[in-house]
């Protein structure tokens, strides 16, 4: 073992290796040394989330036998490289003593043995969303919602690459989180890495899988532990921008294709002000010529793309992911993508769709109306229960759906799992009961996991509970105690545990004793019935609070852009939010003026709330009540607990058994 000095292996390494304990700096060999040795320096590493380069005082060589075993040489893939950093003439020459195996031998075998990362594990990674590509897209927004991103931008945009020389799609993801630093990028590009020991209440990402089964399907975005990059397209580059750095980081298969091993090729600058020159603490500039030059090889970002791309930072942080080689499907691509118009009035807003169009399989479940399921921009409307970012898809805003507050007959349950408190929000949703759709939506942190899951009398009839509609946040439920989670790594369900087998159970009980108590045992509606929300709600573009809204209010009149010192609230962004509460409900309403008391065995058309001359009664829902409308006798067995209102409007009433 010899000491060396730091500054000039940092400029003379060509591979390197990072552990949680050490880090190994891979050194050509000298000329006239046997091929059979090389030249490994290593240092102990206090923190991998401070250090951010090697110390020259602390830095070791050793010299090891290559393992016969293997039968492989240490060896750059760019032989100019090599040559670049050939001169190691401190290092030990023909001639001298032949140094001693750092680790003892059995049988002609190391004692230890460690995994390598073959390019084809990239494939595998994918295949985490092969059923599903939107889950690769969820990663990559989960990622920018946990860099604390207020806009994310995705869309699909045609580019030249020259090296084919035809135009093909890049699929962008572009937000404006707190960015990465030159650590985060290699966490986040590595094959596995540790889990964090608690599950974080702020953090969706954990598991290490995101940005790369997102580009075998697509990418990560911000300070995350997901990948997700290799679903959705076979190459992907991030360019990331913090207060202080900026990095460029390029994830391949075509690059890979061929090699015995991954090779991830990551350029990182030290910014100040308008200033960028190559952070030689992470690198030798060597090292980032020689990535940069295999990224502008393999990929269409010459200097030009990457300077354009980099100028949309300005001087903000963010995060951007660049896919191109996109899944195919056929001749033609998985995704398929339209622009938005204008035109006249009507504006129709653009999508990104998969162009199978397959309603995913749930049981029961026999409409094949589920947008959602194809539709990223109706995915993104539900898929956050509290959605504070802006989400804009092939460059028009998403708007935001929390389906908690948008239902008909809310009622709130609260109950308790094994010692964990749960609470549920069910209602009927008149667009789900058009499409003949329901179920409960499960959100874990706050992040949508399964969507229309039937339970209780829902899986036995497909009527049953047709509009009905759940919404439970399960985080503390899934939680097993022990520092894991009960959710797939894929994000896309949960592990079968006692845990989701009670709330199953519960799950079931509730939404039946809700139908049984609203809808299935009176039936008893207007023609046409509309179910409209109890409540109608608006979001500020500042503070991304939701404001409910006024009984009548005509939401047509509200801005585009909404605010909160606007009317009807006409308050400030300070005041907390409206949680969601037991519905209210519209029990009748008719014209002012309006006396005849005749009972008519035909049911009235709806009227229109938002009508000045219309006067509408607003009563809590209390079960086990049933609501009838005007002019409805009371069934068999029932009794009237009817009640008049001033200026003659009769409002229905309440009967009871």
């Amino acid at each position: 073992m010899e000491e060396f000095s730091g500054k000039r292996l940092l400029a003379q390494y060509v591979g390197v290796m990072k552990f949680e304990l050490l880090e190994f700096y891979v050194l050509p060999p000298a000329e006239a040394l046997d091929s059979s040795y090389a030249i490994v320096a290593y240092q102990a590493v206090k923190s991998q989330y401070i250090h951010h380069g090697p110390n020259p005082s602390q830095l070791k060589v050793d010299v090891k036998e290559r393992d016969s075993a293997l039968n492989e040489d240490i060896r750059s893939s760019d032989h100019k490289f090599l040559q670049a950093v050939r001169d190691h003439s401190n290092l030990p020459t023909a001639g001298t003593s032949k140094p001693e195996p750092c680790a003892p031998k059995q049988d002609g075998f190391l004692v230890k043995n460690y995994a390598r990362a073959d390019p084809s594990y990239l494939k595998t990674l994918g295949q985490a969303h092969s059923g599903w590509i939107f889950g690769a897209i969820a990663e990559l927004v989960d990622n920018s919602r946990d860099a604390k991103a207020t806009k994310l931008e995705i869309s699909v945009e045609t580019i030249y690459f020259k090296k084919i020389g035809k135009h093909i799609p890049l699929l962008s993801v572009i937000d404006d989180g707190h960015g990465m630093t030159h650590q985060d990028v290699v966490i986040m590009t590595s094959i596995g890495h540790k889990q964090p020991d608690d599950d974080e209440p702020e953090r969706i990402g954990r598991f290490g899988v995101g940005f790369k089964c997102a580009n075998t399907v697509f990418g990560g975005i911000g300070k995350s532990k997901n990948t997700g990059a290799m679903r959705l397209g076979k190459d992907a580059l991030v360019l990331t921008q913090t207060a202080n750095s900026r990095s460029i980081a390029f994830l391949s298969q075509s690059l890979n294709e061929g090699k015995d091993n991954l090779e991830i090729p990551i350029v990182s600058y030290r910014r100040q002000g308008q200033v960028m020159e190559v952070d030689t603490s992470v690198q030798s500039e060597a090292l980032a010529k020689y990535n940069l030059k295999a990224i502008k090889e393999f990929s269409p970002f010459n200097k030009y793309l990457i300077g354009e791309k980099a100028g949309l930072f300005r001087e903000r942080r963010g995060t951007q992911i660049y896919i191109w080689n996109l899944d195919e499907w056929g001749s033609n691509y998985s995704l398929e993508w339209q622009l938005g118009s204008i035109g006249g009035s009507s504006f129709q807003k653009g999508d990104i769709y998969i162009r199978s169009r397959r309603i995913r399989s749930r049981p029961s479940q026999t409409s094949q109306k589920v947008p959602l399921d194809y539709s990223l921009r109706s995915y993104l409307e539900v898929i956050f229960l509290v959605p504070r970012m802006k989400i804009y898809v092939q460059g028009s805003l998403v708007n935001s759906r929390p389906l908690a507050k948008f239902l008909h007959k809310t009622v709130v349950e609260k109950g308790n799992i094994m010692g964990k408190h749960v609470r549920l929000t069910l209602g009927r949703c008149q667009l789900e009961w058009e499409r003949s759709n329901c179920g409960i939506f499960l959100y874990w942190h706050g992040r949508l996991i399964e969507a229309y899951k039937r339970v209780g009398g829902m899986i036995q009839s497909a009527d049953m509970g047709r509009g009905v509609i759940g919404v439970i946040d399960v985080t503390d439920l899934m939680n097993d105690g022990k520092g894991g989670v009960l959710v797939l790594n894929n994000k896309q369900g949960f592990q079968d545990s006692e845990s989701y087998a009670r709330l199953e159970t519960w799950l079931g009980r509730k939404a039946d004793e809700y139908w049984d108590k609203n809808f299935d045992e009176l039936r008893v509606t207007k023609k046409n019935f509309h179910y409209k929300p109890d409540h109608e709600w608006v979001q500020c573009a500042k503070c991304r609070k939701w404001r409910m809204l006024p009984p009548g209010f005509d939401t047509k009149s509200l801005s585009l852009e909404w605010f909160c010192y606007m009317a009807p609230f006409e308050g400030s962004c300070e005041i907390p939010e409206e949680k969601v509460q037991g519905g209210v409900i519209t029990l009748s309403a008719k014209r002012s003026g309006y006396n005849d008391d005749s009972v008519s065995s035909e049911p009235e058309e709806d009227t229109d709330d938002s009508d000045p001359d219309v006067k509408v009664i607003y009563l809590p829902l209390e079960p086990p009540m049933a609501i009838f409308p005007t002019g409805y006798k009371a069934p068999r067995g029932f009794y009237t607990n009817g009640m008049g209102m001033e200026n003659n409007i009769w409002g229905g009433g309440f009967y009871t058994k």
